[in-house]
């Protein structure tokens, strides 16, 4: 026979137990860049998602090649990400169970107001570069395998620059996420490659300003991708898919769009276009 105070502990930790076991919150690990964090839309549209299913979203804001391993290491559920040749050797390689496009806007490329390269008002970004390269201006690169970074070697390559080889003091690589390299930027007072959305909801902007924009070459496309359950067990299929099926929704795809700073929209819908 237990003594009176211990059968009211033990009562008390029976329901504490499954209460706790009944409250169990459900959520999802979502692999995400650090552009999409940083830039406010998560904050926007997940209150929203949230509301809706009662699942949360846990967002690990990466450079998208970090953000593709870690989901290939099953440490995620969903990656959210803008890389496409690097979402579809993701796919390829079994890791992911189909891509879907779900937004876009574009690159600008960002540099001192005083303009050493004289690039202010070109459309043309791989002039811009070389012009950049020829005056040895100061230029800040993520150098973090993201989809910014990935997409800034491409552009160099474009231009005719083997970046790796080409490079010089003028080249400053940072490893960091889009927001401390813009913040480097600035400091120094150079050129860099960003994402609109971080641009716009970026503050410490110093004499910097968009300097080329308008390029086609400067397309930024986001797609969304289920880990795939047949690699992970553990993946959270059915909630992972909840989230991939929403923020692809009118409603999800609404909330994207209504995302706005100073009545500038931060990133465009564009989920079913057939190609993107």
């Amino acid at each position: 026979m237990y003594p009176k105070t211990l059968k009211y502990g033990l009562l008390c930790v029976s329901i504490s137990v499954a209460f706790g076991a009944g409250a169990q919150t459900r959520f999802i690990t979502v692999a995400s860049t650090t552009s999409t964090e940083q830039s406010g839309l998560f904050r926007h549209i997940l209150p929203v998602f949230e509301k809706k299913t009662g699942i949360q979203v846990r967002v690990v804001a990466l450079g998208t090649g970090q953000a593709l391993d870690m989901a290939r290491r099953g440490d995620a559920d969903v990656v959210f990400v803008h890389a496409k040749s690097a979402e579809e050797k993701f796919i390829a390689e079994g890791y992911g169970v189909r891509r879907l496009p779900v937004m876009y806007n574009d690159f600008v490329l960002i540099g001192p107001k005083s303009d050493p390269a004289g690039i202010t008002g070109s459309k043309d970004v791989l002039d811009a570069l070389r012009r950049i390269k020829s005056t040895a201006s100061p230029f800040v690169s993520r150098g973090d395998r993201s989809g910014t970074h990935m997409a800034e070697i491409a552009l160099w390559k474009m231009a005719g620059i083997g970046i790796e080889k080409d490079r010089g003091p003028w080249y400053r690589d940072t490893g960091q996420g889009m927001g401390p390299a813009l913040n480097t930027a600035s400091s120094m007072n150079g050129h860099i490659l960003a994402d609109r959305g971080t641009w716009i909801s970026f503050k410490n902007r110093g004499e910097l300003a968009i300097l080329v924009e308008g390029d086609q070459r400067l397309f930024n496309q986001y797609g969304v991708i289920l880990v795939n359950p047949d690699k992970h067990k553990h993946v959270k299929k059915e909630l992972g898919q909840a989230f991939i099926d929403w923020v692809v929704s009118p409603e999800g795809q609404t909330a994207i769009a209504g995302y706005k700073i100073g009545g500038e929209q931060l990133f465009f819908p564009n989920a079913g276009q057939q190609g993107a």
